[in-house]
C-alpha cells in the first residue's frame, strides 16, 4: 500500500525518481512500470501498470455517447502514458502531462493505497486549503462514523 507524502523535484530531462521505499512494491506489481495519467483536479496519477489496467478497463467499458463519460474517458485513458522505471528508479514525466499539471520542477507526490498523486506545490496548497473549509456535516457517505 502506498502511503506518505515526498517532496520531489524533476530532473532537467523531466524524470521524476520514485522514492526509494516505494521502488521494490512497483517492480513487484508492474515489472517496473507504471501509467502515468491526468486528473480533473489538475494532478497527475501514477499508477503501477498492472494496478492501471483494470481501471482502464472499467473507464472505457463507460457507455461512449454519454458526453461524461466520453470526457473522463479522453482525460484519463487519452493521457495516459505507460512508462518504465530505468535502473535509478526515475520515470519521464510527458511534457504535455507536465503542461496540463503546471508540474516544472517540483512536485509532491501523496500515496493514496494502490496509486499515487502528483501535485504542483502551489496548486496542492491551493487544493489543500479548500480541505480545511470541509464541513464534517457534508462528507460523503462512506466517511461516516470514521474518526481522523
Amino acid at each position: 500500500m502506498f502511503q506518505g507524502a515526498s517532496a520531489i523535484s524533476l530532473d532537467a530531462k523531466g524524470r521524476l525518481a520514485i522514492p526509494t521505499r516505494y521502488r521494490e512494491e512497483i517492480q513487484a506489481q508492474g515489472g517496473g512500470r507504471v501509467v502515468v495519467t491526468a486528473h480533473p483536479h489538475r494532478c497527475l496519477l501514477l499508477y503501477p501498470h498492472e494496478t492501471w489496467q483494470p481501471l482502464a478497463r472499467r473507464v472505457m467499458a463507460a457507455a461512449g455517447m454519454d458526453p461524461r463519460a466520453s470526457t473522463i474517458q479522453q482525460l484519463l485513458v487519452g493521457h495516459a502514458d505507460e512508462v518504465e522505471m530505468d535502473s535509478a528508479g526515475r520515470i519521464l514525466i510527458a511534457p504535455t502531462l507536465r503542461k496540463l499539471s503546471g508540474i516544472e520542477r517540483d512536485v509532491m507526490m501523496f500515496g493514496q493505497g494502490e496509486f499515487f498523486k502528483l501535485w504542483q506545490p502551489e496548486a496542492w496548497d491551493r487544493q489543500f486549503a479548500e480541505f480545511g473549509q470541509l464541513d464534517p456535516a457534508t462528507l460523503p457517505a462512506a466517511f461516516e462514523g470514521l474518526v481522523f
